[in-house]
């Protein structure tokens, strides 16, 4: 295997296993996410076993005695000079450093990002766990009750009932 054709499998081998599919999928909640999810992890995987295919396996070795047989000794070996002399341009990668601080930034915005996403899905289970308990109890609260949980509230109409505002 040619030296860049390996560093390609072990990179597609590693980045297979440091993605938790599962545990990203358990985190989707619309129908359309989850197709879009699972779009995502066919070609993904489709492309990791190109990768692991195409690049792992070494050419068969040349049977040059068996065409000398069939074709004639010079053409055969004319062909074999001229393959033994074939020199593959050795790979540089250019692209990557050009694009590696760019991802590195992007995967410190994706952190923030996270954290404030959990921030808020912290803030509006409690907001969905209020209202659940209000809709729960509305029917048998007094003003008095839900004006101890929103002061805001009394204070705003306190203050109409004060200046004579009557909404009109």
């Amino acid at each position: 295997m040619s030296g860049a054709g390996k560093k390609i499998v072990d990179v597609a081998k590693k980045a297979s296993k440091g993605i938790d599919w599962d545990g990203m999928a358990k985190l989707l909640v619309s129908e359309e996410a989850r197709k879009e999810f699972s779009s995502l992890r066919r070609a993904f995987d489709e492309v990791n076993s190109t990768l692991q295919t195409k690049f792992s396996m070494e050419p068969e070795p040349i049977d040059w005695e068996y065409y000398r047989k069939g074709i004639g000794p010079r053409v055969v070996d004319m062909y074999k000079e001229a393959y033994d002399n074939i020199q593959v341009p050795k790979y540089v990668d250019t692209v990557t450093p050009q694009f590696k601080p760019k991802f590195d930034a992007l995967l410190v915005e994706l952190k923030e990002a996270e954290q404030n996403s959990l921030k808020e899905t912290e803030r509006l289970d409690k907001e969905i766990a209020e209202v659940q308990e209000l809709k729960r109890k509305i029917s048998t609260m007094t003003a008095n009750e839900y004006f101890e949980k929103h002061p805001e509230l009394k204070k705003k109409f306190d203050e109409e009932i004060r200046n004579d505002y009557w909404g009109y």
